[in-house]
């Protein structure tokens, strides 16, 4: 039943906006995109950044991960998804703003606060969040836990952003600004 409505969706959209503004639709692909921010955003369902922002198609370039993480810069032959959107909306793109969108009730930081709770590991997602594994707070406990290391991983990524040479020199001279949502 999901995907079928998921298609009634999809035939809507295409009704009421692709048919509806076709010059709006073939200006985005004759002149490309060149959206001023970039939002790196965390996977979850209830979370989407263009709903949340009320923008327009076009507006944002959108990465989306476990927990709106961004590693901090590692130049190797490993698959780094993440930092190659970042590099694209930067060096690319020529974005203006960056933000980082955190969240309440995250997934991905739950996994990591109650990880020694939990017996069964996680191939990619333990890895992943040990980005912000020095966020946990040994003195704090359940949902006061939580809420401290979603507002920390947030601070860690911005920070991290900061690691790339080409984003600093960039926010150095101006041209660019960092957000922690």
């Amino acid at each position: 039943m999901a995907i079928e409505r998921l298609i009634a969706g999809f035939r809507n959209f295409r009704e009421v906006y692709y048919d509806g503004q076709p010059e709006f639709y073939r200006s985005l692909v004759e002149k490309g995109q060149s959206p001023d921010v970039m939002v790196i955003a965390c996977s979850d369902s209830r979370v989407n950044p263009s709903i949340i922002a009320k923008a327009e198609p076009g507006e944002l370039f959108i990465v989306r991960n476990v927990a709106n993480l961004v590693p901090p810069y590692k130049p190797d032959s490993s698959y780094h998804g993440t930092s190659a959107a970042i590099e694209f909306a930067v060096r690319d793109l020529g974005v203006g703003h960056i933000i980082v969108l955190g969240h309440s009730h995250c997934g991905g930081i739950r996994c990591l606060c109650e990880g020694n709770e939990r017996s069964n590991r996680r191939e990619f997602i333990d890895g992943w969040m040990s980005i912000v594994d020095h966020a946990i707070n040994l003195e704090l406990k359940g949902e006061k836990l939580h809420r401290h290391v979603e507002k920390e991983a947030v601070k860690i990524s911005t920070n991290n952003l900061l690691s790339f040479p080409w984003i600093k020199d960039r926010v150095v001279s101006g041209g660019l600004k960092i957000h922690g949502w």
